[in-house]
């Protein structure tokens, strides 16, 4: 077995605070690191979504250097506390969120980036990071827990093997992740042209809208929408039912299933922290694999749920059809989302949740069943290639997840 050496953590690496910007700094100028980046990844991605106009004093204090680790430093629980993200290599002109903390690496022999990044990630360290944490209003990383927080590494040299060989599976995943951002990115845009700009092709084949088909005034919809399409709420075309309230099915025995909260659906699958409940419960609360799910409470979501079979929770709707290709609901509720989110706004409220009496109070443009089952033959493979990339994902981030503590101990070795 590997043997594993303990450090001081702050006797490898220094703290630095982030960034107290300005919200009329967001939104342009130089790449910047948010706090929901790194949460979201274990490393640094090569494009920074976010911006920040920031000075070179700025760009130079609060910089990004290859083997610099990010943790945030403030949540609402303990379990979102200290997630970190790893750079890679350097990112010119970059700065980072005063709501994360910035660990810079004061040796250059005995921490490698590329293992790093998924050490911090792990369930070893991740219960080590909760143990010493400190709960107030807030969860909060500082000095203090950092001082406490010790590493347990092998060599630096093991620590290259083991890095690089996870860093191609997780090259694999984010492949799958840009080509699954393509596929959504083609089936919104072909939806788009057939149903929101109404050029679906007409009887020659030519856009219905663009070469002068038939557009009529609804007063319901306050627009004009093509010849013989009729007006319909969401309840019009999916039924949806709710989950179950977890506490009435606790497990009995060794068998369950895990639950579908809104943490799952947002993340893509579940966690050792996953609630469950025994397996014989009804059937319109068990999800598998493509059912549309959509968050109705605190916050609103549509997603197509790829991380297994499971229970669902009863602050998310299972959304089917035995009228309409999934394709089509699917798209008219994650359009109208944005009405229900304006509704929000315009009361100067949180949408606190979405009830039947909003679906039914919702409106939209319903075209002939048959122009919807036109447009799934296209959509449907797009759909299907998806589900299996997000399917290959979970398996991959599993295996992934298996193998760092098989190689940190010396289970498993790596080749030269």
């Amino acid at each position: 077995m590997s043997k594993l050496i303990r450090y001081k953590f702050s006797d490898l690496y220094s703290m630095s605070s982030g960034i107290s910007s300005k919200p009329e700094q967001a939104g342009h100028g130089s790449p910047f690191l948010s706090f929901g980046t790194v949460f979201k990844n274990y490393f640094i991605p090569d494009s920074l979504p976010d911006l920040m106009n920031t000075s070179e004093k700025e760009q130079d204090t609060y910089s990004i250097k290859t083997g610099d680790i990010f943790l945030t430093r403030t949540s609402e629980t303990l379990d979102e506390l200290g997630m970190s993200c790893v750079a890679l290599k350097d990112i010119p002109k970059a700065t980072y969120s005063g709501f994360v903390k910035r660990l810079r690496p004061t040796q250059t022999d005995i921490t490698y980036e590329g293992y790093m990044g998924f050490y911090l990630r792990s369930k070893f360290f991740r219960k080590t990071m909760t143990n010493n944490a400190i709960m107030t209003l807030r969860a909060s990383l500082n000095e203090d827990i950092f001082s406490y927080l010790n590493l347990y590494l092998p060599e630096y040299n093991i620590q290259k093997k083991i890095g690089d060989t996870l860093l191609l599976l997780n090259s694999k995943i984010e492949l799958n992740n840009r080509i699954n951002t393509e596929l959504e990115g083609m089936a919104k845009l072909l939806y788009d042209y057939w149903f929101v700009q109404f050029d679906f092709p007409n009887a020659e084949g030519k856009p219905y809208k663009s070469s002068g088909g038939k557009m009529v005034w609804n007063g319901e919809l306050k627009r004009e929408v093509p010849e013989g399409w009729e007006v319909g709420t969401l309840l019009d075309i999916a039924d949806y039912a709710n989950g179950l309230p977890c506490q009435k099915f606790r497990p009995d025995g060794h068998e369950f299933l895990r639950v579908i909260k809104i943490r799952e659906m947002n993340e893509g699958g579940f966690s050792d922290n996953s609630e469950q409940v025994k397996p014989d419960i009804p059937a319109k609360s068990i999800i598998e694999n493509g059912d549309v799910l959509f968050s109705w409470s605190a916050s609103l979501e549509v997603k197509i749920w790829t991380g297994g079979k499971g229970a669902l929770n009863q602050h998310i709707f299972k959304v089917t059809s035995s009228k309409y290709p999934k394709s089509f609901y699917y798209f008219q509720l994650v359009n109208y989302l944005q009405h229900f989110k304006m509704m929000a706004e315009n009361r100067k409220t949180t949408m606190g949740h979405i009830t039947q009496e909003h679906l039914q109070q919702s409106r939209i443009a319903i075209p002939p069943k048959a122009l919807t089952q036109e447009l799934d033959k296209i959509i449907a493979p797009l759909f299907e290639m998806k589900i299996k990339n997000d399917i290959e994902n979970e398996r991959l981030s599993s295996l992934r997840d298996w193998l760092l503590p098989m190689l940190m101990n010396g289970q498993i070795t790596i080749d030269n």
